[in-house]
């Protein structure tokens, strides 16, 4: 059984101010996080690449740092592990190592899934974000660089962005400082994204929180190290 978090369909704002916007201030303690609307946990780690029968832990987030996983072998691939839970409607997935999100993005957002994707990369900024539906990447872009999107839909979170003083009236120029400090930008833009689509993540997924662990790549040691 896979452990579902939350209640109801209030904005995650109104439950204690988890939101997702926290995220931005994650440096290296994950490689992403994958929410999917319209699957169970289940599918979402099938899609990922893993058997959802397959299921080690339950590992908490503090835990996961035991465990054997090589995040590069030359050559090879390296050990992509994720643990999965759901909050709110959403179905999520917490990314470690070489994991398999960004690769399979359109895949496990076939069949009317949605899926929001993001990806801090600390060693090659900027953070990305996509939002993926029915098979297909419809928009994204760099946190801090919202002015260059991509997707079949590049400008739909547009709106979103300017309420939150992240973009200016066109669309294109960058709020200035005056508007907010700069380094404030990357919460002010998952805070956007995440009551946009309603996304909560409670920051007890990267700490004592146990979830279920699956291996989406490589040959990762499950047991502390």
């Amino acid at each position: 059984m896979i452990d579902v978090i939350g209640e109801g369909p209030r904005g995650a704002e109104e439950r204690g101010g988890d939101g997702i916007q926290w995220l931005a201030d994650t440096d290296g303690e994950v490689a992403g996080v994958v929410f999917a609307r319209g699957i169970p946990p289940e599918e979402l780690v099938r899609r990922m690449g893993a058997d959802p029968a397959a299921a080690a832990g339950p590992i908490s987030g503090l835990e996961i740092w035991d465990l054997d996983i090589e995040t590069y072998r030359p050559g090879d691939d390296g050990d992509g592990v994720i643990r999965v839970g759901e909050a709110d409607g959403w179905s999520f997935a917490i990314e470690y190592g070489d994991s398999t999100g960004g690769e399979l993005l359109t895949e496990i957002a076939r069949e009317g899934a949605e899926v929001v994707h993001f990806r801090p990369m600390p060693e090659q900024p900027p953070a990305l974000l996509d939002y993926a539906r029915d098979g297909a990447v419809l928009c994204g872009f760099g946190l801090g660089q919202e002015r260059w999107r991509w997707g079949q839909e590049p400008d739909l979170l547009v709106p979103e962005l300017i309420a939150a003083n992240v973009l200016e009236a066109d669309g294109v120029t960058p709020c200035t400082p005056g508007r907010g400090p700069a380094t404030g930008v990357r919460r002010r833009t998952l805070g956007a994204v995440g009551r946009h689509f309603g996304l909560r993540l409670p920051r007890g997924v990267l700490g004592e929180l146990r979830l279920p662990t699956y291996v989406v790549r490589g040959r990762p040691g499950l047991e502390p190290r």
